[in-house]
């Protein structure tokens, strides 16, 4: 298989301050990860500069507006209480943008069989109109919907395997019948939502919760509700809001993942990939703040990737 890695350096401009956890060397961590010898067949590509028109595809106009008029032109400023932006996050945010976008027009043209996007700053918390913990655009919802203007992608569906549930994509999913957003993730934990309750108007949405101290078996325990959702939904497109603070070294929630629970969901879900969307899958960095666990975690996810099919 042939796995493309975006990345691009605006990301390590996106100055966060001192002591925020989603900080520059997260992506360090990863960049010297994928450095090593074992990963020297990845195609590795520069995220070119994301459009306006396709972030206007989730977000409204005047928010859009609003992140841009709200960096700073020196020090940090609070787009909320934890979401910091400093003189270079406008750009990190729209690169960030065309590294997802990018990722899916070379996976559905057939350029590479899946991507790895390794970008800051996340974007599953980002709401239409609302910015929130950490994250500026929703980076995959705005790939899901700029990947149903391509030919042959009709029916879309994101997983989420990060600790904190994806708020913001699945408010972009809620009312579309051809998106499908599932997500396995702390409960109780920040931000609030993702109850098993929330199907979405079309039963397009799949939530799995995990009680805190939660282990690897209870991790594919709750995945085992979503498999069945996921491959009756049958997508042209799988996207992975690629999460790894469910780690047990993580600081920012309870759960006990370990490095073989991320290789083990990776697998499932390119299987799954392969009975409908031709194996196409984008993965998209999200959390995960523990340097060493983040580092380990998306090698293994990223070498399962590589070795898919």
């Amino acid at each position: 298989m042939s796995t493309l890695f975006i990345t691009h350096p605006s990301s390590l401009a996106h100055d966060t301050g001192p002591g925020h956890p989603e900080s520059i060397a997260r992506l360090r961590a990863i960049l010297a990860e994928l450095e090593k010898p074992e990963y020297e067949n990845l195609i590795r590509g520069e995220a070119p500069r994301g459009s306006v028109w396709d972030i206007k595809r989730v977000h409204d106009d005047d928010y859009i507006q609003s992140v841009f008029s709200s960096i700073p032109k020196t020090g940090h400023a609070n787009l909320d209480g934890d979401t910091v932006a400093s003189p270079q996050s406008g750009e990190a945010a729209i690169y960030a943008v065309g590294g997802a976008v990018a990722a899916v027009d070379a996976v559905v043209a057939g350029d590479a069989d899946n991507a790895f996007v390794a970008m800051r700053p996340p974007g599953h918390h980002a709401e239409r109109d609302k910015a929130m913990g950490f994250c500026l655009f929703n980076n995959a919802a705005i790939a899901a919907y700029h990947a149903r203007q391509l030919d042959g992608i009709e029916r879309v569906a994101v997983m989420d395997f990060d600790v904190h549930h994806g708020n913001g994509t699945q408010s972009a999913f809620w009312d579309d019948e051809n998106m499908l957003y599932a997500s396995t993730h702390q409960s109780p934990c920040y931000p609030g939502s993702g109850s098993e309750r929330e199907r979405g108007a079309f039963g397009n949405i799949l939530n799995a919760t995990i009680p805190p101290g939660g282990s690897g078996e209870d991790f594919r325990d709750a995945f085992g509700f979503i498999r069945s959702g996921l491959k009756d939904f049958a997508p042209d497109l799988l996207i992975i809001s690629a999460g790894f603070d469910a780690h047990a070294d993580d600081p920012l929630a309870g759960l006990n993942l370990v490095e073989d629970d991320f290789k083990w969901i990776t697998e499932q879900l390119m299987a799954i990939a392969d009975i409908s969307a031709k194996g196409r899958v984008v993965s998209i960095l999200e959390g995960g703040y523990d340097l060493d666990a983040l580092a380990a975690s998306v090698g293994v996810h990223v070498k399962c990737l590589m070795n898919a099919g």
